[in-house]
C-alpha cells in the first residue's frame, strides 16, 4: 500500500579505490545496515565503484599519448563495472533481500559501446532487486572528459516509490536546467543528486533545486583522503606528491532538503556514515500549492522540452 512516508538513507562512504570487488562489498554492507533500520531508499556517491579519477589532475593527465596515463586508464577500465557481466548481481540481491531501493554511482564499461570506453553512470535498483535504469552522465566535467565518455538520454527517467516519484542526476548535471526540467516534467518530487564529494557544491545547489522543483532533494557524496590512495596504486608517488598535504580530495557534503528549501540533514563533512531521515509527501503537495514547475506554473504553449531517450550505439543489426 502506498503511503506518504518514506525513510531515506544517505551513504557517505569512501571507495576502496581502483578495487571494484572490495568497494561493492562495502556497498552491500551499507545496504544491509540501512535495511535493518527500515530505510526504503539508499543512495551512494558518484563514481563510487571503483572511484573517482583523482589521478588526472596531479599527474598532468592531458599529456597526449602519455604511457602513464594509458596504463592507469587501462587498470581503471579493468576495475570498472560491466553490468552485462553480472558485476552488480550481489548488490541487486542485497536490495531484494532487504526490500530496499538503491541509487548507486558507478563507472560503467558498457558492452554495447564496444566494452572499453567508460561512462559515469547512476544505476537505480528497485526493492525487488531489478535494475530499472542506468543513466550515463550527459556531460563529463572538465578533466573528467579525459577518462569518461558523454552519455545519452536513455536513463533520464523517474521511478515510483510509495507516493513519491524519484529521479536523479550525476554531479554537475544538476546545474543543467533542461535535464532538471525533464525530470520535473515526468513528475519527480524526490530528487537524488550524487557527487564525488564537495560541500562547496552540495551546500548551494541542494536548496536551490528543492525550491525550484518544490521537491525533496538528497545530495549524496563520497569521501576521499590522500591516505585512501592504496600504496599498490600505479604511479603512487607521482599521484601522491601534489596532494599529500591536502586533508581531503573529496570532503563529503551529503545533505537533504525539504521542498521549502530548508535543511533536514545539513551537509555532513569529513566522516563516513549512514544518515537517515523520514520524509512526508504531503510537504510536496503543500509547496506546490503556489508553485508547480511542470503544472500550473508552466506554459507549454510557449516553451516545451524534447527528450531523446534512445540508447546511443554505433551499430544497429538487422537479422533475418
Amino acid at each position: 500500500m502506498k503511503t506518504d512516508q518514506l525513510k531515506v538513507g544517505l551513504a557517505q562512504i569512501t571507495p576502496v579505490w581502483f578495487n571494484r570487488e572490495a568497494t561493492l562489498e562495502k556497498v552491500i554492507k551499507y545496504i544491509e545496515k540501512a535495511a535493518s533500520q527500515g530505510v526504503e531508499l539508499i543512495a551512494f556517491g558518484e563514481a563510487l565503484v571503483p572511484g573517482y579519477p583523482f589521478w588526472i589532475e596531479p599527474t598532468g593527465g592531458a599529456r597526449f599519448n602519455a604511457p602513464d596515463q594509458k596504463e592507469i586508464f587501462a587498470e581503471y577500465a579493468n576495475q570498472a563495472v560491466q553490468i552485462e557481466a553480472g558485476h552488480l548481481d550481489e548488490v541487486c540481491a542485497a536490495a531484494r533481500d532487504g526490500g530496499i531501493a538503491v541509487y548507486l554511482g558507478i563507472i560503467e564499461r558498457a558492452k554495447g559501446r564496444g566494452g572499453h570506453s567508460l561512462y559515469c553512470s547512476m544505476v537505480y535498483i528497485n526493492w525487488t532487486g531489478k535494475i530499472c535504469s542506468v543513466h550515463r552522465k550527459l556531460q563529463p566535467t572538465y578533466e573528467e572528459r579525459l577518462a569518461w565518455s558523454p552519455g545519452d538520454g536513455h536513463g533520464l527517467t523517474v521511478h515510483e516509490l510509495g507516493n513519491f516519484t524519484v529521479g536523479g542526476l550525476n554531479c554537475w548535471e544538476n546545474w543543467m536546467p533542461l535535464p532538471r526540467a525533464a525530470l520535473y516534467g515526468m513528475g519527480e518530487d524526490l530528487h537524488v543528486a550524487i557527487w564525488p564529494g564537495s560541500k562547496r557544491n552540495t551546500h548551494d545547489i541542494t536548496p536551490h533545486m528543492a525550491k525550484e522543483g518544490r521537491s525533496f532533494v538528497m545530495s549524496v557524496s563520497a569521501l576521499m583522503r590522500p591516505s585512501d590512495i592504496p600504496k599498490s596504486m600505479l604511479y603512487f608517488k607521482e599521484i601522491m606528491e601534489p596532494v599529500k598535504n591536502k586533508e581531503f580530495l573529496a570532503d563529503g557534503g551529503s545533505c537533504l532538503c525539504g521542498p521549502d528549501g530548508q535543511w533536514i540533514i545539513e551537509p555532513q563533512v569529513g566522516e563516513e556514515g549512514l544518515y537517515v531521515a523520514s520524509i512526508n509527501h504531503a510537504k510536496v503537495r503543500e509547496e506546490r500549492q503556489n508553485f508547480d514547475p511542470a503544472g500550473h506554473y508552466s506554459r507549454p504553449d510557449v516553451t516545451k522540452l524534447i527528450i531523446d531517450r534512445r540508447r546511443q550505439t554505433t551499430v544497429e543489426t538487422i537479422d533475418e
